[in-house]
């Protein structure tokens, strides 16, 4: 790794689910964290800013960060396919102005992609030599924007790094049939609600305290490169649905097989060798550990709704009494 450690990290999309994390991470690490995101808050280190209007940015980088995490984007198949052009104005324009403003301050990038960029045609994701061939619009404007931080690295000298990762999943995460199937399946299930898993699909899955060490690590690379972050555990959706099943003790009818719907990949088997050679990480959360943890979340959430329902029931009858 370079001697010099960089102290100054600006987290751009710091109010989403990884972003969180991250800056959780980053302050435990040493680093000195300015948060910035489009989600209104007002308190110290946090700055409210919207990628497509980098004037808003500025402040941020006048700091002088020595990187610059770049998590915000337009997210999610669905979402960017009803939300068109919102999704490629802020994956490619909001992009490019970052980038800009990552030349103006001299800050390295380390920029958030996804593996959805690869599309069904690449059998073995390969963060070294595989054509991406997206196949959803969000797919697609994340690969565009890769493009445009390969010509600014190429052209102009910036220093970035691009990360893919592939299904990060957090038991703290936001509940909601937009989030990952891991929360979705979990959430369901324990509310006795029946979910649907694609027949033959397969996935790992990287916790996010992993992800954010791979996040962190990729500071220190010296040289572009695209890296796949993820776990080399790939296991079938199925075998993932029966697993949260058991362990939420659930009726396993209440999975349901159903067809692949369009615009998605089936199978996602990432090469993980640069997240190993380059970031020097190696996951250390394993998928029984990891649904463990959703699993006892999901309970404590029921536990605290049920409690909820109870003090106001008591409230509303005292109410009834005066």
């Amino acid at each position: 790794m370079p001697s010099h450690q960089p102290r100054r990290a600006l987290v751009i999309g710091s109010e989403g689910n990884i972003g969180v994390r991250l800056v959780e991470y980053l302050r435990l690490t040493g680093y000195e964290v300015l948060e910035s995101d489009i989600r209104p808050a007002w308190r110290e280190g946090y700055l409210m800013a919207d990628i497509n209007h980098p004037l808003d940015l500025l402040p941020a980088f006048d700091w002088k960060p020595d990187v610059v995490f770049l998590l915000a984007a337009a997210v999610g198949r669905m979402t960017c396919e009803q939300a068109a052009s919102l999704a490629i104005t802020t994956n490619l324009a909001g992009i490019a102005n970052v980038l800009q403003l990552c030349r103006r301050s001299n800050s390295m990038c380390v920029n958030f992609s996804t593996s959805e960029v690869y599309g069904p045609s690449c059998a073995i994701m390969d963060d070294t030599v595989a054509m991406p061939q997206p196949n959803n619009r969000y797919g697609l404007s994340k690969w565009l924007a890769e493009q445009l931080v390969e010509y600014e690295v190429r052209n102009h000298g910036l220093r970035a790094i691009t990360l893919r990762p592939c299904m990060i999943y957090d038991e703290l995460e936001t509940v909601g049939e937009h989030r990952s199937a891991m929360i979705r399946f979990a959430s369901n299930l324990a509310q006795g609600r029946a979910i649907n898993v694609h027949q033959g699909s397969a996935r790992g899955w990287l916790h996010v305290t992993d992800a954010c060490r791979a996040i962190e690590a990729a500071a220190h690379v010296p040289h572009y490169a695209t890296i796949n972050i993820g776990h080399p555990h790939i296991v079938p959706m199925l075998e993932l649905a029966r697993m949260i099943a058991l362990e939420l003790d659930v009726d396993p009818s209440l999975i349901r097989e159903t067809e692949l719907p369009p615009q998605m990949t089936l199978v996602k088997q990432p090469t993980l060798d640069r997240q190993k050679e380059l970031l020097h990480v190696e996951p250390w959360i394993g998928l029984e550990e990891g649904v463990r943890r959703v699993c006892a979340q999901q309970r404590r959430l029921l536990a605290m709704e049920h409690v909820e329902v109870i003090s106001n029931s008591t409230a509303s009858a005292a109410a009834a009494m005066l």
